[in-house]
């Protein structure tokens, strides 16, 4: 799985002011059903809140993964928001979140969901990247950090 695949630059934002959770999801869902001609914004966001509510997607660390299905698309999406300033997320270590990429799946994609959901944990819980990201000025360079990791992982095991 590449994960440029799944993410393109117009579907990134940096330095995004956010002052709660339900927030900045309804940015993504902005960010993904303004982009997406075949996608409502409405759709994805009450697939993100449907799937917060199970549990926060909250990975500790300034990160967290909203993700869920999406049964308008056929294929999986992501996006990535930066945020100004930490959020309260309910993560498990309670410290605010900053930096979020959210998933979209097509409602019979579970292994590919679970592999994208891997794969971005392996690369959040990596230092370096999560600073890269919070530092970064802009959308391309974000996109670089996000595909470089995926490439490289992608080399490794297939090594």
């Amino acid at each position: 799985m590449q994960f440029a695949n799944i993410i393109a630059p117009n579907r990134i934002e940096c330095k995004v002011a956010a002052s709660s959770k339900k927030r900045t999801l309804e940015h993504i869902s902005h960010l993904i059903g303004d982009e997406l001609a075949d996608v409502e914004q409405a759709e994805v966001f009450e697939s993100l809140i449907a799937r917060e509510k199970l549990g926060s997607t909250g990975l500790g660390k300034g990160i967290a993964i909203p993700h869920g299905r999406l049964k308008s698309t056929n294929q999986t999406i992501a996006a990535f928001v930066q945020l100004e300033k930490g959020i309260d997320y309910d993560a498990p270590d309670e410290e605010p979140v900053d930096l979020l990429c959210a998933l979209l799946v097509p409602p019979e994609c579970s292994d590919e969901h679970l592999q994208v959901l891997a794969l971005l944990s392996e690369m959040f819980s990596k230092a370096e990247i999560r600073d890269k990201l919070r530092n970064a000025n802009d959308a391309a360079t974000i996109y670089s950090i996000l595909t470089h990791f995926s490439s490289q992982e992608n080399r490794e095991h297939n090594a």
